[in-house]
């Protein structure tokens, strides 16, 4: 059994390395502002918990186990990417918000719609990631206890991942919040359209990636 503070480290590892819940993430936090991204933060950090409790009652294993529907979650997962990242590259330019804030979004209801919308994408992302089943199954056994109950450990170490998650995530969604405010619209746009394009190259990287 492994230590803590080694499962700590893989943990900040494992948060910091950018993948597509981090695409996603500065993605809608780019296109669509800051509410909508902690909301994708939010879908994110549930789809985590679910796929450690999953992996607690083994059904992560069941998952890898077969090839139809490791494949099913790869292809989806690999569209939900590629469209996201289609939809920020042939996006329209909008014109008349000089501070980088959205009047759209800038009352209660309509940062609940924004969160609401980017938790959507932040859990679809999340839970069709295969590679969330493979990290679960190949390293969370390494980390239990002998005799230990399996699933509040799981979900234990799931939750410390998401709030890792959370505190990264924010400072991201900060960052580019600001560079929202701060940068002219063509270099907020270029912004925009590089995340795109990063979410579209993912996305064909999970799909032509065979086990």
């Amino acid at each position: 059994m492994r230590s803590i503070p080694e499962f700590l480290l893989v943990a900040i590892l494992l948060t910091v390395t950018p993948g597509p819940a981090t695409a996603a993430i500065v993605r809608t936090a780019a296109k669509d502002g800051r509410a909508a991204a902690q909301g994708t933060v939010a879908g994110n950090s549930i789809g985590v918990l679910l796929w450690g409790g999953l992996s607690a009652v083994g059904l992560s294993a069941l998952i890898l186990a077969s090839q139809i529907a490791y494949d099913v979650l790869r292809i989806t997962g690999a569209v939900v990417l590629v469209v996201l990242g289609l939809r920020s590259l042939l996006a329209r330019r909008r014109e008349g918000y000089p501070t980088g804030v959205d009047p759209r979004t800038s009352q209660p209801s309509g940062r609940m719609r924004a969160a609401l919308a980017g938790g959507r994408i932040g859990l679809v992302t999340s839970v069709c990631n295969p590679k969330l089943a493979v990290f679960f199954v190949a390293l969370f056994p390494q980390f239990l206890e002998p005799g230990a109950a399996v699933l509040p450990a799981a979900l234990a170490m799931a939750l410390v991942i998401v709030t890792l998650d959370m505190f990264w995530y924010s400072t991201l969604i900060y960052a580019v919040h600001r560079m929202r405010i701060l940068l002219r619209p063509r270099i907020h746009q270029w912004m925009e359209r590089v995340t795109g394009g990063v979410l579209v190259a993912l996305g064909i990287r999970l799909a032509v990636d065979t086990r």
